[in-house]
């Protein structure tokens, strides 16, 4: 499914957050969002997966506005792994991933056979078959995040939206998930924290800083050292290496480039 944001603007209180943000991500593709703390990321994807209405702008999946749907087809479309989920721990974690579920029924309906297929199939892949009986609140960070990946999957989305996945994992977990996403083959767009996992998954990235777009395009077109300096101030250079992963080197002397860096006007 092919995602278009054109010319975004978001007001929160009377105070611009975003200012006329666009973005393009093809079917199958994973685009990162990326930029300083409070340059608007979660917030443009807020306005994506419809938790936000924008000013002005257009959200499109397929030439389709996402605000003229209905909340239930919305849901059945797009599906959000967010960070501040508010899973009940008590909750088994086949139970959670049964949630995926609740847009392609009725208010009454249950699941049923065809139902608990694509709910196995979801855990298969999020690699969480093994914990289906064990309460959410029991397991680690990594393996909440798989749990809410396969509730995810369960809704059978046609775009996939990740609010920093990695956030709080360990190395392995963090390469584990990113590896997972990057094999779905489902469109997504995920808000990534660190530049050299965003650098390694993406097929391309949205640099955001100040609300605005500063860079976009494939990993090194976005990530050059001027835009590495003005965005996140530090010097660096990104580079594909021989074995074709592109990695992010920085300066042998400082890092910090110039102090605080200040939004472009």
């Amino acid at each position: 499914m092919r995602l278009r944001v054109d010319g975004v603007c978001v007001r929160l209180g009377g105070t611009p957050i975003l200012h006329e943000v666009s973005l393009a991500a093809e079917s199958g593709q994973v685009v990162g969002l990326v930029g300083p703390n409070g340059s608007g990321k979660s917030t443009l994807l807020r306005t994506v997966y419809r938790s936000l209405r924008p000013e002005s702008g257009d959200v499109r999946l397929d030439g389709h506005d996402v605000w003229a749907w209905p909340s239930r087809t919305a849901a059945r479309r797009i599906a959000a792994v967010l960070q501040d989920d508010a899973t009940p721990p008590t909750m088994t974690v086949a139970e959670v991933v049964e949630l995926g579920r609740t847009p392609h029924h009725g208010l009454f309906d249950r699941n049923g056979p065809g139902d608990r297929a694509v709910v196995r199939e979801a855990m298969k892949r999020a690699g969480v078959l093994a914990l289906d009986g064990r309460r959410f609140g029991s397991l680690s960070g990594g393996e909440r995040q798989r749990v809410q990946l396969a509730r995810a999957l369960a809704q059978e989305p046609r775009l996939l939206i990740l609010d920093e996945p990695t956030n709080h994992l360990d190395i392995r977990a963090r390469f584990e998930l990113l590896d997972l996403v990057r094999d779905l083959g489902t469109t997504t767009l995920a808000v990534m924290h660190e530049l050299d996992l965003a650098a390694r998954v993406c097929d391309s990235l949205v640099v955001l800083h100040g609300g605005r777009v500063a860079a976009a395009g494939p990993v090194l077109d976005a990530l050059t050292p001027k835009v590495l300096s003005r965005v996140f101030g530090v010097r660096a250079r990104a580079a594909r290496d021989p074995d074709g992963i592109i990695r992010i080197t920085y300066a042998a002397g400082p890092l910090a480039d110039g102090g605080p860096v200040a939004p472009r006007p």
